[in-house]
C-alpha cells in the first residue's frame, strides 16, 4: 500500500513562494510517476506537474511552467513542488499522486494515478 502525505501549504501573498512536500511510504519508487494536481472551489481537479522517479523526466501545466518546479529526493523518498511568483488563481487544494508505469503521454491524466494524498490548502491573497 502506497501512502502519500502532503505538507507545506498555507497563506501567501501574490508574488510569494511556497514549497510543498509529499512524503511517501518509503517503498521503492523507481517505476513510479509522481504528480501534483490541484482543485479550486467549484472547479475540476487539474494537472500541475509530474516527474518520473527514475530518470527525473518532468512535465508541467502551461499555467505553471517557469514558476513551479517539481523535484524528488530519493534518499528521503519525498517529492517537492517549489512554487514561485504565486498568483491568486493558484489558490486551491494541492494533491500529491502516484502510480507505476505511467506513459509520458498520460502523465497529465488524473485517472492514471491510483494513489492520492489527502491534500494541502494553498491560498494566495492579492
Amino acid at each position: 500500500q502506497v501512502q502519500l502525505v502532503e505538507s507545506g501549504g498555507g497563506l501567501v501573498q501574490a508574488g510569494g513562494s511556497l514549497r510543498l512536500s509529499c512524503t511517501t511510504s518509503g517503498r521503492t519508487f523507481s517505476s513510479y510517476v509522481m504528480g501534483w494536481f490541484r482543485q479550486a472551489p467549484g472547479k475540476e481537479r487539474e494537472f500541475v506537474a509530474a516527474i518520473k522517479w527514475s530518470g527525473g523526466r518532468q512535465d508541467y501545466a502551461d499555467s505553471v511552467e517557469g514558476r513551479f518546479t517539481i523535484s524528488r529526493d530519493s534518499a528521503k523518498t519525498t517529492v517537492y513542488l517549489q512554487m514561485s511568483s504565486l498568483k491568486p488563481e493558484d489558490t486551491a487544494v494541492y494533491y500529491c499522486a502516484a502510480d507505476e508505469f505511467i506513459a509520458r503521454a498520460n502523465m497529465r491524466l488524473s485517472r492514471r494515478y491510483g494513489y492520492w494524498g489527502q491534500g494541502t490548502q494553498v491560498t494566495v491573497s492579492s
